[in-house]
């Protein structure tokens, strides 16, 4: 393979997802010239398929509202939460540098954030909020990126409406009362005919919402500081000179460079979703369903064990698991579907093959799976059903299934969605114990009679409660199954990517096997291994830490300490702006 002319820059990022992105955006707000690398023809990673939303405990938006709390609350909720895994100086980092990255990105940038002031942490061990450290980019009018709103990835088609996205919050709560409410009516209205436009006028939606939103603000911050943004860029390895990292090998566009990095370099590629074998010797079960992009292969994690990384498995979970239900697509391909929404609904339960209830169907997506591991005999598939009736699916939808007005039966003809007009027709369907699915309900239904589930507490947190209907009552997570036909969708284990990865310490420098940072080399990211040891104690806490560690790489690469290293750039004048 011809091999081109070295191309030079003090910051190369792997990756464009936010935690590469962030790097970038910072570095280059500092005065450093950076390239963004990206392995597949558009940017934005698994998050511009995310929802968006970043854990940012202590955040600005949080404080100008007036909910207050000092750091020590966030930091005994992470103790609680991690237990053994609690890494101090990484919750200290997040916890100091997590606002001042969202006050940085407001000043210096075209992000703009919305509040998540009302979303509670998932549990409620000690130190836990009922809201107010979350936070999300506002929608952003693609028209606003010019030409490269071509190369952001757009948004997963399976959580769309033919290609539009619904935001989480209010926009979804209008889509979900648009047959209830003349007011949600005229907002769903008002939102299909301007996606109507934008696909007559631009071939798809300009109105960009949760994770999609987030990386085009953060691609037009970084096309403003002159960031040199490349797709069709596949790192194979990194180069060192005696202790140090200095730049890469990319393939870009199938022709080999030497990429020099000045300063350092950044893996940001994603973790390693869909690595079957390194999923094989870290998951418990296998084979398994990412709803993240099939191009996640664990590149940077690769690369970076060959220049001395440590890679880290050793974390409660290895991947951010999540319920999916498989969608067969046209072309014969099969995409996963994450059920993180309807849950929470009331008049709908999760099932063994028994026919039994394993927990509460509230709870967050990541205990849920922990659950169905839990219940699952070795040997067999571990899998459950989601089971409703009419009225729940036509007024909430179930997993791919859209509710009204959109038909069922394109579900039902592929075999996604069971329906019968009894619970036992249904259970047959599935292959569920018909006898266990009928107590099951049976008691399932006098628990919602009375609004409280003695078995499994669906309901009892604010978390679950948020998630549900506020004008369900008396439990906003728990309605009766009586209306046929019923419905049922098969759902397994997947996750929304890794959490282990390349141990890193708490300026986003690579560790190698002792410890011991490798010189110009930095992970963020799911190529980094989580600073939430594997757990998950609330939403929001992958894209919190990438933002926040990435901008945290972004400072230590334009440090003083770097000058002995030529042609940086703008320093003095650059690190005022921060």
């Amino acid at each position: 393979m011809k091999l081109e002319p070295i191309l030079e820059c003090d910051v190369l990022v792997l990756g464009s997802g936010a935690g590469g992105l962030s790097t970038a955006v910072t570095a280059a707000t500092q005065g450093l010239s950076v390239l963004v690398c990206e392995k597949e023809d558009v940017f934005g990673g698994t998050t511009a398929w995310s929802g968006g939303w970043m854990w940012i405990p202590r955040n600005p938006l949080a404080t100008r509202a007036g909910i207050v709390e000092d750091d020590s609350v966030p930091r005994t909720y992470l103790k609680s939460e991690l237990g053994a895994h609690f890494d101090a100086a990484k919750a200290d980092a997040l916890i100091e540098h997590g606002p001042r990255m969202v006050e940085f990105f407001e000043r210096n940038t075209s992000m703009r954030f919305i509040d998540g002031n009302r979303i509670p942490d998932f549990h409620t061990t000690r130190g836990a909020a009922t809201g107010g450290r979350s936070v999300c980019a506002m929608p952003f009018d693609g028209r606003e990126l010019g030409p490269l709103i071509d190369k952001l990835r757009p948004p997963l088609a399976e959580m769309t409406i033919k290609g539009m996205a619904i935001a989480s919050g209010q926009d979804l709560a209008h889509f979900l009362n648009a047959t209830r409410s003349a007011k949600s009516a005229w907002h769903v209205t008002k939102r299909f005919a301007g996606f109507a436009w934008h696909m007559l006028r631009y071939r798809r939606s300009m109105h960009l919402v949760n994770g999609n939103a987030l990386v085009a603000r953060l691609l037009k911050s970084a096309a403003d500081r002159g960031v040199d943004l490349r797709t069709g860029a596949r790192a194979v390895s990194l180069m060192r000179e005696e202790h140090r990292v200095t730049g890469a090998r990319v393939e870009i566009e199938g022709v080999m460079h030497e990429v020099r990095a000045r300063r350092g370099v950044v893996l940001a590629c994603g973790g390693y979703p869909h690595d079957a074998k390194r999923q094989a010797e870290t998951f418990p079960y296998t084979p398994h369903w990412s709803a993240a992009p099939k191009s996640n292969t664990g590149d940077g994690i690769r690369i970076g064990e060959a220049a001395g990384a440590h890679f880290d498995a050793s974390l409660e979970a290895p991947a951010a698991w999540a319920p999916v239900s498989l969608v067969r697509k046209s072309k014969g391909e099969t995409a996963a579907f994450a059920h993180l929404i309807e849950r929470a609904k009331p008049g709908v339960i999760a099932v063994t093959r028994a026919g039994r209830r394993f927990t509460n169907e509230a709870s967050s997506y990541y205990d849920f799976v922990c659950a169905l591991f839990g219940t699952t005999p070795p040997g067999e598939e571990a899998c459950a059903w989601l089971v409703c009736d009419h009225r729940f699916q036509r007024r909430y939808g179930l997993g791919f299934a859209k509710p009204f007005p959109f038909p069922l039966g394109p579900y039902e003809r592929s075999g996604y969605l069971r329906s019968a007009p009894t619970l036992d027709a249904l259970a047959r369907q599935c292959g569920i114990d018909a006898r266990g699915l009928a107590d099951t309900v049976a008691t399932y239904n006098g628990y919602a009679k009375d609004g409280f589930d003695p078995q499994f507490h669906k309901g009892s947190t604010p978390y679950n409660r948020v998630q549900g209907d506020a004008s369900h009552t008396p439990n906003p997570c728990l309605a009766p199954i009586v209306e046929g036909p019923f419905h049922a969708v098969k759902i397994v284990p997947g996750s929304l990517g890794t959490f282990a990865g390349l141990s890193t310490d708490a300026r986003s420098r690579v560790l190698d096997e002792k410890h011991a940072p490798i010189r110009g080399l930095y992970a963020v990211g799911n190529d980094a291994a989580s600073m939430m040891g594997g757990h998950y104690p609330a939403g929001g806490i992958t894209l919190g830490p990438a933002m926040t560690f990435g901008y945290l790489a972004g400072l230590e690469l334009a440090e003083p300490a770097h000058e002995d290293i030529p042609n940086l750039t703008n320093f003095k004048q650059a690190r005022t702006l921060q």
